[in-house]
């Protein structure tokens, strides 16, 4: 189907989904005919509409502009001329993106109703939020690297530490970050998976599991737990680094989720009053105000 005649039917529909909820007494919807003007001229109207209400029959012609740019002043004029020759018929035009101030002007002074008709865009189906705060149990391994023996083998953690300080920029909403890396003491290294703390000649001082399991119990409590050593080498992504300290941290973040509830999916189209700025929503079983 052609997509100027799909949107005609469109707008068919949404009127008599309208028609139906608001009660009126509908003698008929039609599309695309023509209708004799008081000149003898014969004028196309995508849907024309009677219908009776309060024991008096009203006539309104709908003309449908598929735009994806705001409709001019000449196409109102146009409409509007042809209204002038038809014999006491009201008029709608409706189209998807709005229209021109010059517009809206000329159809507001001689009461032609315009319309914004389209379907919903992602996200205007969005009818509440659901906030969700949690508190979480955050537990970080951290460490101190042995500065000197980084040194004398080239490795610079500068540009490591700058790279997780510029980490916090993603964060939304933004906050303060717990830790400066660039000032810290002890930073997070990027372990291997089955890594385990090894002494000068390979052998294996302790695992990461061991170290755990001996955290005391003030540190459930939020105190950090530090273990020292002497001769000490760990697996990361760098290769083997040495370090003197393995660091326990251990604190709470609040973190907030929002759900949006969408009816998107329930809704058929948004008509939209391009002069007064009122909007109606008309669900797809339904029409909801």
């Amino acid at each position: 189907m052609n997509p100027n005649t799909e949107y005609e039917k469109f707008a068919q529909e949404v009127y008599q989904e309208l028609i139906k909820a608001q009660g009126i007494n509908t003698i008929d919807v039609q599309h695309n005919i023509k209708l004799a003007g008081k000149s003898g001229q014969k004028h196309q109207i995508d849907v024309y509409w009677e219908y009776e209400y309060a024991g008096v029959k009203h006539k309104v012609a709908i003309e449908c502009k598929n735009y994806n740019s705001a409709v001019p002043i000449g196409k109102v004029r146009d409409f509007y001329g042809v209204l002038s020759d038809l014999n006491n018929v009201a008029g709608i035009m409706v189209t998807k993106v709005g229209y021109q101030e010059g517009a809206k002007d000329f159809a507001s002074h001689y009461g032609i109703s315009l319309k914004e008709l389209r379907t919903p865009n992602r996200g205007e189906g969005i009818i509440g939020e659901i906030e969700l705060t949690i508190n979480i149990a955050k537990r970080q391994r951290l460490f101190l690297v042995d500065e000197e023996w980084a040194k004398a083998n080239n490795l610079d953690f500068q540009p490591y530490r700058n790279y997780l300080d510029s980490l916090n920029s993603f964060n939304w909403p933004p906050r303060k970050p717990d830790i400066i890396w660039a000032e810290a003491t002890h930073i997070p290294l990027e372990t291997t998976k089955y890594s385990k703390i090894r002494d000068g000649k390979g052998q294996v001082v302790a695992t990461f599991d061991e170290l755990e399991s001996k955290l005391s119990k003030s540190f459930e409590s939020g105190s950090d737990y530090t273990y020292d050593f002497q001769d000490a080498y760990v697996d990361t992504r760098w290769g083997p680094i040495k370090i003197k300290e393995v660091k326990y941290t251990h604190g709470k973040e609040k973190q907030t989720t929002i759900f949006s509830i969408d009816a998107q999916e329930f809704i058929k189209a948004i008509l939209k009053d391009a002069i007064s700025g009122e909007i109606k929503i008309i669900g797809k079983n339904e029409n909801i105000r």
